[in-house]
């Protein structure tokens, strides 16, 4: 049955498998230890590994199998498959089960493990021992499997097969055989047709033609995460003339007229937003994470605004409940059907700017705001003689300008990946930016970024804070042999920096405030990270940019595992240095205002 499994997933494109160490699973392990086209990493603990999973899924598109024993070891998958499920990720989950006549009679390592994790996964299988009867049946619940995790009815998430294997756990390998025959052209058992991604001809043209989808009126397209070809969604905001708010996430946030990256920066300012409110937005991907823009994009009581949302696989993205209409296609397909619909209306009108200068008013406001930021966070910014010579924001702005553009940076939630929407800089070619962001979680982040490496082709980065690094430690356990691209940069300011910008921060007295939510921790990043043999950077933020874009070049393509530690300012100066640049930013954009 093993055998027969793993071969059937090779066939259906699955070549990663995340293998934790385990008696009842052993089956399963060996046969995929012996198939020549899989590639298997073993790890200790199961809630790295199953994080690990995660990471190939989001870079490779395809499941990664993720093997465990039975009992608690299957339990620790839990907030893993959870991430998969919210936030999109193929992942197929193999727990190991003790057979029927040992449940529920106090058999060792034994708990439910039927539908552990609920309404999270895509399909659920628990289909019984196997024996010869059964045979041919296991590549039909393999190919099966990929096929619920790539594209079934919530769009790519996590399955569950929850396996019994009876002993003798290896069998005699005499008479166990091959796996059971396969199609004959060595394709997968079963070949699945998602339905067209494409919008409906009448949809498009009645979201341009009398619809919403118009040229001067103002508008905004709003890209983040599962956007889909930067290209494509660029070009719609061009034909509209409509500026794209583009998070890193997207890959559109390039060098180019209309791209915003500031928006949360810009926003701040009462007298711009309040001028600038759209009566149209294009939602494609996920949402920013910031509030400041969100908020902006909301209808409220007082306004009239178009919501649309691009969303292919269905699910209900409207957490205001604001909505005015869900179009389920593929958000660049629908881009390129959009922007066919607007040439052919007007073929001499490809760029249009909107009423009293919509298009060039944002344009203005990214550029002002875009120079405040670059000279807050220089070397020779006033700001850095007071918060030091890498902070917080910088540390985010410097990364993401300095890494290849065939790199990967995975960011954690929490401030990392604010200060990376709010701060991070367009570039002709930007890097691919990932994160865990179904749940917003800071769990697993290192081990989602050791999966990206071990799956990628080119060098992966993480941006993690203190906390976040120290949660996840099992992540850096290395067993022998195991080699990936990674570098994990540390944002070490001694605590859980987000705390300071909420209510508890201000309504707390220090002492309470440190010990429940700012948590600082007595381990030592470097120390911890060279105890498990990683290749260790220390960067004091006085020693300026110049350390830490060294060690970044130094580090990123070399091949090796390295953690880069950059000790912040406290946490407290951080809020102050958030506030000031965004002041600054909004004396920017309110002189061209006055």
């Amino acid at each position: 049955m093993a055998a027969t499994l793993v071969d059937e997933w090779v066939r259906c494109g699955v070549t990663h498998a995340v293998v934790c160490p385990g008696s009842r699973s052993t089956p399963l392990a060996v046969a995929l230890a012996g198939h020549p086209a899989m590639a298997v990493h073993v790890r200790l603990d199961e809630r790295s590994a199953a994080f690990t999973a995660v990471g190939i899924g989001r870079v490779v598109g395809r499941p990664a199998l993720m093997v465990t024993t039975s009992g608690t070891a299957a339990a620790e998958l839990h907030a893993a498959v959870v991430e998969a499920d919210l936030g999109g990720v193929p992942l197929i989950v193999c727990t190991a089960d003790r057979p029927p006549e040992l449940r529920q009679v106090g058999a060792p390592q034994t708990i439910d493990q039927f539908r552990l994790f609920g309404g999270s996964v895509r399909w659920f299988t628990d289909p019984g021992v196997a024996d010869d009867a059964a045979r041919g049946l296991w590549r039909s619940l393999a190919s099966r499997s990929v096929a619920e995790a790539v594209s079934g009815a919530g769009g790519p998430g996590p399955v569950h097969l929850n396996l019994p294997f009876r002993e003798p756990l290896l069998g005699d390998p005499d008479r166990a055989g091959g796996p059971a025959p396969g199609r004959a052209d060595g394709g997968p058992w079963h070949r699945v047709h998602p339905g067209s991604v494409q919008p409906g001809e009448a949809v498009v043209r009645d979201l341009v033609g009398s619809g919403p989808l118009q040229r001067g009126r103002r508008g905004l397209v709003v890209a983040g995460a599962g956007c889909g070809d930067p290209d494509a969604v660029v070009a719609l905001g061009r034909a509209l003339g409509w500026p794209v708010l583009a998070d890193p996430r997207s890959g559109a946030r390039r060098d180019g007229p209309g791209v915003i990256t500031a928006a949360d920066a810009i926003l701040r300012s009462e007298r711009f937003a309040g001028g600038h409110r759209p009566e149209v937005v294009v939602m494609l991907g996920e949402r920013w994470v910031s509030k400041v823009v969100g908020a902006h994009l909301v209808a409220g009581p007082d306004a009239d605004v178009t919501t649309i949302t691009v969303e292919p696989w269905g699910r209900w993205r409207d957490p205001e409940r604001e909505v005015d209409a869900f179009v389920r296609a593929d958000p660049a397909q629908f881009c390129r059907a959009v922007v066919r619909h607007l040439s052919g209306d007007d073929p001499g009108r490809r760029h249009a700017d909107g009423p009293s200068g919509w298009w060039g008013d944002w344009q203005e406001a990214e550029v002002r705001a875009r120079s405040v930021i670059a000279a807050s966070l220089g070397a020779g910014g006033a700001l850095a003689a007071v918060h030091g010579l890498v902070t917080e924001p910088s540390l985010a702005h410097r990364l993401m300008a300095r890494m290849p553009g065939t790199a990967t940076l995975v960011v954690s939630s929490s401030m990392p990946v604010r200060d990376l929407e709010s701060f991070g800089p367009a570039r002709p070619d930007p890097p691919r930016v990932v994160a865990n962001r179904g749940v917003n979680g800071i769990d697993g982040v290192v081990s989602t970024a050791l999966g990206v490496a071990l799956a990628s082709a080119g060098p992966t980065a993480a941006l993690v804070g203190d906390l976040a690094f120290l949660h996840d430690v099992s992540a850096l356990v290395r067993s022998e042999g195991l080699r990936a691209d990674l570098c994990v940069v540390v944002a070490d300011n001694h605590g859980g920096g987000i705390f300071s910008f909420l209510a508890p921060a201000s309504a707390l007295d220090g002492t309470s405030f440190d010990t429940l939510f700012g948590t600082p921790q007595e381990a030592d990043v470097a120390r911890v990270a060279a105890g498990f043999g990683w290749e260790v950077d220390d960067i004091d933020a006085a020693s300026g940019p110049t350390g830490l874009e060294d060690a970044i070049d130094r580090r990123l393509g070399s091949g090796s595992m390295s953690v880069i530690r950059v000790r912040l300012p406290r946490r407290h100066e951080n809020v102050d240095l958030h506030r000031r640049i965004n002041a600054a930013v909004v004396a920017a954009v309110e002189a061209v205002e006055a």
